[in-house]
């Protein structure tokens, strides 16, 4: 079975970091991201939900800075664990910004 076109040639080793509550951060997901992983992280990290905005700016600025820079070994995806039950009252703003951003991966 072949990789998707959003994995191919952009792995080191076909590995998804978990998404740790709490832990995972911008700086983990952009690690593992240039360590040829997908890196993730939960949705609920960012608190409050505005902060969500700030940690997608940063990740996608600083995996295309590096993309740019290293072209012959762009970095891996990332992804988002995405809280999808009625109990998430951040849910359509989240949604919002994985539109916005282009989001391909997401974790539920």
């Amino acid at each position: 079975m072949s990789l998707p076109p959003i994995l191919q040639n952009r792995l080191s080793v076909p590995v998804v970091g978990s998404p740790l509550f709490i832990i995972s951060n911008p700086d983990l997901v952009i690690a593992q991201c240039k360590a040829g992983v997908v890196g993730s992280f939960p949705a609920l990290n960012a608190r409050p939900a505005e902060l969500l905005e700030t940690w997608l700016q940063r990740i996608t600025t600083a995996l295309a800075e590096y993309d740019a820079q290293h072209p012959d070994k762009p970095s891996a995806p990332f992804a988002v664990n995405q809280i999808v039950h009625k109990s998430n009252d951040r849910l359509e703003h989240d949604l919002a910004l994985w539109v916005k951003y282009k989001l391909s991966l997401i974790h539920i």
